[in-house]
């Protein structure tokens, strides 16, 4: 992932949360233009403050990178809700995933 596109996924999973760039450049103990200067590409966090920003965002690091996946929140709620599900509503899932699949490709 390059510089850019690492600030670009940082800003759109910090609107998705619906926090400023100040305010959470603020929670994770930075200073007022931290998170501005990631997303703008004019710096890179460290290690210890990149899994800040995950923590904060309430993700894993993989999902970070999964440019697949807009919406973090959502796929780990459905993910925890289809594990509670018996075999026969897994595959019930499973065949309507199948279907939506084929209708958007």
């Amino acid at each position: 992932m390059e510089l850019q596109n690492l600030g670009e996924r940082l800003a759109h999973l910090r609107i998705s949360k619906n926090v400023s760039a100040r305010e959470m450049s603020f929670s994770i103990g930075m200073s007022a233009n931290y998170i501005n200067k990631i997303e703008n590409g004019k710096s890179l966090p460290s290690m210890a403050v990149f899994f800040d920003i995950c923590d904060y965002l309430n993700i894993s690091q993989k999902e970070f990178f999964d440019l697949e996946n807009d919406d973090p929140d959502q796929v780990t709620d459905m993910v925890s809700g289809y594990k509670r599900l018996d075999r026969e509503a897994r595959e019930t899932v499973a065949g309507v995933v199948k279907v939506l699949q084929r209708k958007t490709t």
